[in-house]
Formats: structure tokens, C-alpha cells, sequence
């Protein structure tokens, strides 16, 4: 008897973590909970297809796609002129938060492989609007997330980064590349 109602709590305990898992919101210090998203040709990733890495996510409505273009800019020196950032353990990518435009998937996608190819970088969609629901991005906003190599959420920026701030936030993130 003891068994079985150990075994009934346990499983009750067991069930309640893993539901209370789903939807987890970010919090600094917290690892970022996983996603699985796919790029324009179907390909899968997730977080983990860049092991070793610092990301840089930025979760875009396509319709605040230039919010951040001087930050991304600032980064873009930093890694391919300054070579002050090291390709080798950072990753700057784009998740498009497809739920939150009037605009066509097609069009964001044509939108998309433009920054890709400026960027060399990555960009996925989110159609189902995961991320506002999983991780607590606003709607119709720009949100740039870094995580360390251990997936562990560094900082979340909401809308406009002030560009005086965009040095400050590549030192934290070349910091966070030789820990």
C-alpha cells in the first residue's frame, strides 16, 4: 500500500513539474527554455545547434525588422572589421515572429533571406507565436536575447536599444565568450 501511494505521488509530482516546465518565462540567471524552429528551406534548430556558442537572439515582428539595425550594424563590426568578436563562440541569429504581422510568410520570407545574406546569419520563423507564449516576447516588438554557452539567459532587451548603449552590450557579450 505504502508503494502505491508512493508511487501515485511521485508520478503527481513528476507530472506537475513537467507541465509547470511548459511555458517557462525567461529570467535572468535561468537557462532559456528550448525551441525548435526552422529556417526557409524546412531545415530544423534549435538552440543547441550551436554548441559553445553565445547567442544573440533577436525575435523580430517583421514589421520592426530596422528597430535594432544599428546594434546589429555595431555587432556586424565587431565580428567581420574589429574581429573584436569571435565567430568561433558567438552566434548572432534572427527568430521572425510571424504571428504578429499582416504580411504574407513569402514576403517575410523574401525579407528575411536579405538580412540572412547581410547579416551571414541565420534566420528562422516562428509562425505559431512559440516564443510570445514559451518565453514572454511582446507582440509586435523587436527583443534581443543573449544566452552564455550554457544556455542561460545574460540579458533581454525590449524594443530600441539607445546606440549608446551598443558597446557596453558587445563587451558583455565578448566577456561572456571567454568564460
Amino acid at each position: 500500500m505504502k508503494k502505491t501511494i508512493f508511487t501515485i505521488l511521485f508520478a503527481f509530482l513528476a507530472v506537475s513539474y513537467i507541465y509547470g516546465q511548459t511555458g517557462t518565462k525567461l529570467e535572468l540567471g535561468k537557462k532559456a527554455p528550448e525551441w525548435k524552429f526552422t529556417d526557409a528551406d524546412k531545415k530544423e534548430f534549435t538552440m543547441n545547434s550551436w554548441p559553445g556558442k553565445v547567442l544573440q537572439i533577436n525575435y523580430v515582428d517583421p514589421d520592426e525588422s530596422e528597430l535594432n539595425e544599428p546594434f546589429n550594424d555595431a555587432v556586424k563590426k565587431a565580428t567581420d572589421v574589429d574581429k573584436t568578436l569571435d565567430k568561433n563562440f558567438f552566434k548572432g541569429m534572427g527568430i521572425v515572429d510571424c504571428k504578429s504581422t499582416w504580411k504574407p510568410n513569402g514576403l517575410i520570407r523574401s525579407i528575411a533571406g536579405k538580412k540572412a545574406k547581410k547579416f551571414d546569419t541565420t534566420i528562422l520563423f516562428d509562425y505559431d507565436a512559440v516564443l510570445q507564449r514559451d518565453w514572454g516576447m511582446p507582440k509586435d516588438n523587436y527583443t534581443v536575447v543573449i544566452v552564455d554557452k550554457n544556455r542561460n539567459v545574460r540579458a533581454v532587451f525590449k524594443g530600441k536599444i539607445p546606440e549608446t548603449q551598443n558597446q557596453q552590450i558587445i563587451n558583455m557579450i565578448i566577456a561572456l565568450t571567454k568564460e
